[in-house]
């Protein structure tokens, strides 16, 4: 049995550091080549956050190409008894995102380090600046549809009562007042929760411990199902995550998120 059975999504920094050298591990480092290079946790083999969309306009938050998935995740060394930990220095955005694409791929041994880097330096402990050597090679995948919302469904869904939209943005995005695609606005009925409101910069940027009641309070709930999107689907990877961690059962990440929505001349638009 692993030594992560029984942790669970969202694990604390003594929690890993006890299990850094577990055969199982792969160590995610999202943060920034610039601060990989500085300085990360033993082990961390480097993922350039960019590497997990498909980075081309309108719609660069778009799931990357099978191929380009293939080969990320056979550099890492992907292998199906591997337990994922992954982190990022902002918060859990990248990492969330990660986590969808995990999901994504069918993988479900995973945990997301609460509040990432800065927690780890927080409590003091080390860095390395060795880089692992890649896996090398490519894996064989098989992507499956249930973690993904594309447009078409989720306009399909608009106006259920079981359906949550969850906007990561910020609240000048969501009122149509800051405009980053050809229309502003938000989506009909879409609940405005921006993805910083969930962290405690007290604590590291560790999840807020409040969160399932503020969630609560908005109608964000386990009884429905929950697709999230922000711009690119990369704050929203953090608010996938949250959802996750709180054991809600369907959840979806809209990945065109509102570049896509926003710059299609006929989606539904409420401001």
């Amino acid at each position: 049995m692993s030594v992560f059975a029984n942790l669970p999504l969202v694990i604390e920094p003594a929690d890993l550091a006890e299990r850094l050298h577990a055969p199982e591990l792969i160590l995610v480092d999202l943060t920034s080549a610039v601060r990989y290079a500085e300085g990360h946790l033993p082990g961390a083999r480097f993922v350039d956050p960019k590497q997990t969309q498909l980075g081309q306009p309108p719609a660069p938050g778009l799931l990357p190409p099978k191929a380009q998935l293939e080969a990320l995740f056979g550099a890492l060394g992907h292998r199906a008894d591997a337990v994922y930990v992954v982190y990022d220095d902002e918060g859990g955005g990248w990492a969330g995102r990660f986590i969808w694409l995990l999901d994504v791929i069918g993988h479900r041994h995973y945990h997301y380090l609460d509040g990432g880097l800065h927690a780890w330096l927080a409590e003091r402990r080390p860095l390395s600046r060795d880089v692992p050597v890649a896996a090398g090679g490519t894996v064989a995948l098989q992507l499956e549809s249930a973690p993904i919302a594309t447009r078409e469904y989720l306009e399909s869904r608009l106006g259920a009562d079981d359906l949550v939209v969850w906007d990561a943005r910020s609240p000048q995005e969501y009122r149509g007042e800051k405009v980053l695609a050809a229309r502003g606005g938000h989506i009909p009925g879409a609940v405005n929760f921006e993805w910083t409101a969930g962290m405690d910069p007290a604590r590291a940027l560790r999840i807020r411990s409040d969160i399932a009641e503020q969630l609560q309070a908005l109608g964000i709930v386990a009884e429905k199902e929950i697709i999230t999107h922000c711009q690119t689907h990369h704050r929203s990877g953090f608010t996938y995550l949250l959802a996750k961690a709180l054991g809600y059962p369907r959840i979806k990440g809209y990945a065109g998120s509102w570049g896509e929505w926003g710059n299609l001349p006929d989606t539904p638009i409420q401001s």
